[in-house]
Order: structure tokens, then C-alpha cells, then sequence
């Protein structure tokens, strides 16, 4: 079992070493996306425009070599575009379903918070279950099935809020952020003629085989109340007007079974949980509003939480 984790290790890391051929300086923003992928969730990139968020979906998808669409999310784009719609076929007599963009492997739903609502709500049934239903008819999508949505901050011209309810399909909300110095410099240097070429380094297949082994990752029973002590605690936290859902517990369970197989582990650690806790549960949380006019975030909320629910004592990482 052991030469297997380490070549499992090696197979994952050979996956963000050729991503971050694109975003450089990178690393953990890539690692979630890979978490993400994993675990059959989905992404929300949220930052300022020109950091990358695009590079990321694009570079992922053709390390994995797997189908990708772009859609860019506009005012005036319809759910059926999403979806897919029925056209009547004059000859046969018969209607006949387009598919619409969301059927690919990878989704780059492309700042998705310029669409109206009713447009942002055509992608809720793929997301939680990897189907689209039309006109009383289920398309299965393909496997794997993520989308790696990006949003600008919302105080941006033109841009409309996410729900609660679609904010939680998310599995993680990620940023990426400015580069270091050094970081950006090495960005001058590496695309100073041509964009760095990116092969493929998995298979479709391989991936799928990977996401049914993050499942079998050991998990010890104290680990399970840890993950729902913590969840349990955004829900009585005195800033927080709604906690974190069951499907965030999963989320949070699932992710930390995907980082310790990525360290070369059949088990996982307290250091496991403990990291992923802001990327995983933090969009989930609704503060009050007295607190966020005391400029508490959702971040401090979970800090405090961490700071407060005993860890179980065990193996560490």
C-alpha cells in the first residue's frame, strides 16, 4: 500500500507541477483546485480581474485532458443556453434536445455573477447532481463534471449576488491573488515570447479511479465528531446568522480525505481539517449584519471556532 500512496503522491503532483507552468507562485490555490476535482465538487474563484482566475480552469483542464467549455456569464445569456432546450424538427415530426454548454468535463463558468439570478439557477441541478433535466427528460453529464466558477467582488459594476443556496453547491470559494515579487518576475520571464506549452499529464479515467480512492482514505471516529463539532459551532456562533449545511460537513470531511492522499497518506489528520476549514465552510456562513459592521469576516468566525473546539489527539500529519 505504501509504493502505491507514493506513486498516487507522485501522479497528483506531477498534476499541479504542470499547472503551475501557467499560475506561478501559486501552489495551494492550485492544490485546492485538484482537491476540488477530486472530491467531484465544485470552485468558486473570487478576486480582482487579471490574477489568473481563467489560467487556472484552462491550464487544469488540458493538464487533465479532458473536455473543456468556457461560458461567459452576460446579462442577456438565457438558462437554456446553459441547459440545453427542445427544437421542434419540422421533418420527423418530433422534438429534438440541444445541449446546451454545460455539457463538458470542465466548466469555466466565467464571471458568473454578471447573470441575472434565473440564469445562475439553470446550473443548481447539474452541480448537486451531475444531471440536467429538460422538459421532464434527465441528461447525464460527463465524468468527471466540475465547474470552476470566477466572480469579481461584488461591490463591481454589474454584478448580482450569488444566492445562499448556490453559494453552497460550491465545495470551495478560493482566491488567488496578487503574485510576490519575486513571483511576477518569474511571470515577465516565462512569458516573455510565448505562453509555456502545457501537455497532458492524466487521464480522464485515472482521475475518476483516484476520486473512488479519496472515499476509502481512513478517517478515525474521533475525526468525524472533530469535523461536526466544528460545523456545529458556526451554527451557534453569536456573529453568524446562518451556520454551515450538512452538505458543508461532507465538503469538509471529503476534502480532507482528498489532502491527505495528495501527502501520501491512507489516513487522515487533524492537520488535514484544520486547513481546509476557511476555503470549505467560510462562503456557507451568513454573518449579521451588527457584526459585519464590525468588520467581522467569516474567516475570523472560523479562526475562532478552530481556536475553541478542542482537536482530538491521534496521528498528526
Amino acid at each position: 500500500m505504501g509504493e502505491d500512496l507514493k506513486e498516487i503522491q507522485g501522479y497528483l503532483r506531477r498534476i499541479v507541477d504542470n499547472v503551475e507552468k501557467i499560475i506561478v507562485g501559486k501552489r495551494g490555490a492550485v492544490e485546492l483546485s485538484l482537491f476540488a476535482l477530486l472530491c467531484g465538487g465544485h470552485i468558486l474563484v473570487e478576486d480582482v480581474p487579471g490574477v489568473g482566475k481563467t489560467s487556472l480552469a484552462s491550464s487544469l483542464s488540458r493538464s487533465l485532458h479532458c473536455s473543456f467549455r468556457r461560458i461567459q456569464f452576460t446579462p442577456d445569456i438565457m438558462p437554456s443556453d446553459i441547459t440545453g432546450f427542445s427544437l421542434y424538427n419540422q421533418k420527423t415530426g418530433d422534438f429534438e434536445y440541444r445541449q446546451g454548454l454545460v455539457f463538458s468535463s470542465l466548466i469555466l463558468a466565467d464571471e458568473i455573477n454578471r447573470a441575472s439570478p434565473k440564469t445562475q439557477a439553470s446550473l443548481l441541478e447539474a452541480m448537486e447532481e451531475n444531471q440536467v433535466t429538460v422538459d421532464g427528460v434527465t441528461y447525464p453529464m460527463a465524468k468527471p463534471f466540475m465547474v470552476m466558477a470566477t466572480q469579481n467582488p461584488a461591490d463591481f459594476v454589474g454584478t448580482y449576488p450569488l444566492p445562499e443556496a448556490q453559494m453552497d453547491r460550491f465545495l470551495m470559494r478560493i482566491s488567488i491573488g496578487y503574485p510576490e515579487f519575486i513571483d511576477e518576475r518569474n511571470i515577465l520571464r516565462r512569458f516573455k515570447e510565448d505562453d509555456p506549452e502545457i501537455n497532458p499529464v492524466a487521464r480522464v479515467e485515472e482521475i475518476i479511479a483516484l476520486q473512488a480512492a479519496v472515499r476509502k482514505v481512513y478517517v478515525d471516529d474521533s475525526l468525524y465528531d472533530y469535523i461536526v463539532y466544528l460545523v456545529s459551532a458556526t451554527r451557534r456562533h453569536p456573529d453568524v446568522s446562518l451556520g454551515v449545511s450538512p452538505r458543508g460537513t461532507l465538503g469538509l470531511f471529503h476534502t480532507a480525505q482528498a489532502r491527505a492522499l495528495y501527502l501520501g497518506r491512507d489516513y487522515v489528520t487533524p492537520d488535514d481539517i484544520k486547513p481546509l476549514a476557511e476555503p470549505v465552510l467560510a462562503h456557507r456562513l451568513v454573518l449579521k449584519a451588527e457584526s459585519k459592521l464590525r468588520r467581522v469576516t467569516a474567516a475570523d468566525v472560523l479562526d475562532d471556532i478552530l481556536g475553541r473546539v478542542p482537536v482530538p489527539m491521534g496521528r498528526q500529519a
